[in-house]
């Protein structure tokens, strides 16, 4: 690298890093309505002229930002961050950030086989070289209906929904055999073992919430789920709005025009406009339904986890109790023996006492009644103990 007219050594493995690190952020798939794909790598710039958003939307998707779980709806595509998901659909096509990625694979391999519409005729090649024409196939003719960005965001859905499920489901499997060996034996590594897991338990459920949240947020509006249908405002800006895929949804231009969000909000009241964001609002509630209980699953962990704390504490007050105790108990019998000590101490100096003289038995009593009072004493000190619920019975 040259730099005021010097050459500076760069490490090879330095470069490399970066080299690798540029391509990995520039690398997208591009899949169209029949499911072809084509690896891509264009930058931010060529992104953005070919889907028509803002700088500000693609900085959503980027890899390196770490930004929440966001559906957006633009004039001509949906901006879809979901996790490892970072894809932008328009009406005709997917753009799927890092297809190489592991969890990416599957969603790639699923769009493949379901964005091309049930009714497409595909070419299948036999065992004899030959091609032939293979129709749609039993089951598939509901989808018929489902416009394509619908189709790409329902696999994205599916795709999220079952991956967070799956993460919930490996934490349960760890969780709770994990609470139940702590109930049993409270030692460091058990609750070493259980802090690690709640605290994967919290950021699980913030992932899950976010979700949970974004679809929440489009069902409570109108106007961002009729943001999302982009066929129909395609259809509604073309010169001739009954032909293509028109009858996928009642001609309504208002919605597709680019007019303010309060315009839309009045025209959202209709009633045909109503009608057509049932079949989104029906798929994106399904996956609301699925995400919600997957949550519960993670609220329930929770709560046990909850429950297992009170029980662990309640056990070590418990002990701290019995501590208490034992140290009352040792207390009061230091007591009685400092002042049996202090008796006996006292008597048996070489003091010369006038009643001592021919009396040596005397001492003898002495000891006897210093000892048994003390006892008494302890006695006396343990039952008040007891008596005012100091110590346990």
């Amino acid at each position: 690298m040259a730099r005021d007219g010097h050459v500076v050594p760069v490490d090879p493995q330095t470069a490399l890093t970066v080299k690798k690190k540029k391509q990995s952020s520039r690398n997208w798939i591009l899949l169209d309505c029949t499911g072809q794909g084509t690896v891509l790598d264009v930058d931010k710039h060529a992104i953005m002229h070919r889907v028509q958003i803002h700088a500000r939307d693609l900085r959503i998707l980027d890899p390196l930002l770490s930004y929440p779980s966001t559906i957006l709806g633009r004039e001509r595509a949906i901006v879809l961050n979901l996790e490892h998901i970072k894809a932008i659909i328009t009406a005709d096509e997917v753009l799927l950030r890092d297809p190489t990625d592991e969890h990416v694979i599957p969603v790639v391999e699923e769009l493949q086989r379901r964005l091309p519409p049930s009714n497409t005729f595909q070419f299948q090649v036999q065992g004899d070289g030959k091609e032939y024409q293979s129709g749609p196939q039993d089951g598939e003719a509901e989808e018929d209906d489902s416009p394509f960005e619908f189709r790409a965001l329902e696999v994205a859905l599916e795709a999220i929904c079952s991956f967070l499920a799956a993460r919930t489901t490996e934490l349960e499997t760890a969780a709770y055999p994990a609470l139940d060996e702590l109930t049993a034996k409270i030692s460091s590594r058990n609750l070493d073992r259980v802090r690690k897991l709640k605290s994967a338990m919290t950021r699980l459920t913030a992932r899950v919430q976010k979700v949970r949240d974004e679809l929440e947020q489009l069902l409570d509006d109108d106007d961002d789920m009729a943001d999302l249908y982009l066929s129909r405002k395609m259809s509604s800006s073309s010169p001739v709005s009954g032909s293509g895929p028109a009858n996928w949804f009642p001609a309504s231009p208002t919605i597709g025009s680019k007019i303010s969000r309060a315009s839309r909000a009045s025209v959202a009241t209709v009633r045909g406009d109503e009608d057509d964001i049932e079949e989104l609002e029906m798929l994106l509630e399904a996956y609301f339904m699925q995400i919600d209980g997957t949550l519960n699953k993670l609220t329930t962990l929770r709560e046990y986890i909850d429950d297992t704390e009170d029980y662990i504490n309640i056990q070590l007050d418990n002990h701290r109790n019995q501590l208490i105790q034992l140290e009352l108990f040792l207390s009061s019998g230091t007591v009685c023996l400092s002042i049996y000590s202090l008796v006996t101490a006292i008597f048996g100096m070489n003091i010369p006492y006038t009643w001592n003289d021919g009396h040596g038995f005397i001492f003898k009593w002495v000891v006897i009644i210093s000892g048994f009072a003390c006892a008494v004493l302890f006695i006396t000190i343990i039952y008040y103990a007891r008596y005012k619920g100091l110590v346990g019975s």
